[in-house]
């Protein structure tokens, strides 16, 4: 705990994080693809996050079969390759063999349209094959030109320490998991595993699907900077050193609302008010 302050991290001013430790950076807060429902909508959205600087894409091959990468390919098209950084994610079962990792990879750059991504993840740890063993998997992405880094998703502390220590050739940058100022369970070890080891925390549902906005704390913290609920959680999240916030949207008037969450940090007191309060 930073003891001057009370609050429990040190605060992050940036709204640009680092990638890990390989020296590039994403936006503190990019779009994530699960639950669409209006693809043409959600191109737009996702289009004008992209003009805005918001250039971090997330999807997986899981969101919707497939369609989701679909459109994160048609993004690409639209905005051009080098201006977007894409990540996606492989199901466990893609890790028994490496063979199947491969196949997988194939898949979704086909329907990406791609070459490579930029990012690519284990969804979640798969507990019948060995950390290590998904890890050489991953790695052999990175060799093949399929993707340029390697991370993984819903990794505990333990879970990404043993994959950290299990690497050969790749480091992994990052890890997603789930949470907001709602569900802050990943305060408890993760995020100092996280900012120990140099690995980047991308958090998904940050919004708690819309919870965030009718939540009586932040209507009023939020009150306070002329800003909205949805504003002040994002920024809880960023203000954290190496978070990166992932909430999803297919609409461009929520992009916007998005970008009112940067540019700005929350008060020493206001953020030991959330903490102390969930």
């Amino acid at each position: 705990m930073d003891i001057l302050s009370g609050v429990r991290f040190p605060i992050d001013e940036s709204d640009r994080k680092p990638l890990g430790r390989t020296g590039e950076e994403l936006p503190a807060i990019g779009i994530g693809t699960y639950g669409i429902r209006d693809y043409r909508a959600a191109e737009e959205a996702l289009t004008h996050a992209v003009e805005l600087g918001m250039n971090l894409v997330d999807t997986a091959e899981m969101y919707d079969s497939g369609r989701a990468e679909e459109l994160v390919g048609r993004v690409a098209r639209r905005v051009g390759r080098d201006n977007i950084f894409i990540v996606t994610k492989l199901m466990p079962n893609r890790f028994v063999e490496c063979s199947e990792t491969m196949r997988a990879a194939q898949a979704s750059l086909r329907r990406l349209g791609l070459d490579a991504v930029d990012l690519v993840l284990i969804h979640w740890p798969n507990p019948s094959v060995p950390i290590h063993l998904q890890v050489r998997c991953l790695e052999r992405l990175v060799d093949a030109g399929m993707a340029r880094y390697i991370g993984v998703s819903n990794f505990d502390a333990d879970q990404l320490a043993e994959a950290i220590i299990s690497t050969k050739r790749h480091e992994i940058v990052a890890d997603q998991v789930k949470y907001s100022p709602l569900d802050r369970r990943v305060e408890n070890r993760l995020l100092a595993a996280c900012m120990e080891h140099g690995v980047t925390l991308q958090a998904y549902t940050p919004l708690e699907r819309g919870a965030v906005a009718s939540n009586t704390i932040l209507i009023k913290i939020a009150q306070r900077y002329g800003k909205t609920p949805v504003q002040v959680a994002l920024n809880y999240l960023i203000s954290r050193p190496g978070v990166v916030a992932i909430p999803k949207t297919e609409r461009v008037e929520r992009v916007e609302e998005f970008r009112g969450a940067m540019g700005w940090r929350l008060d020493k007191a206001d953020i030991s008010l959330i903490e102390r309060l969930f």
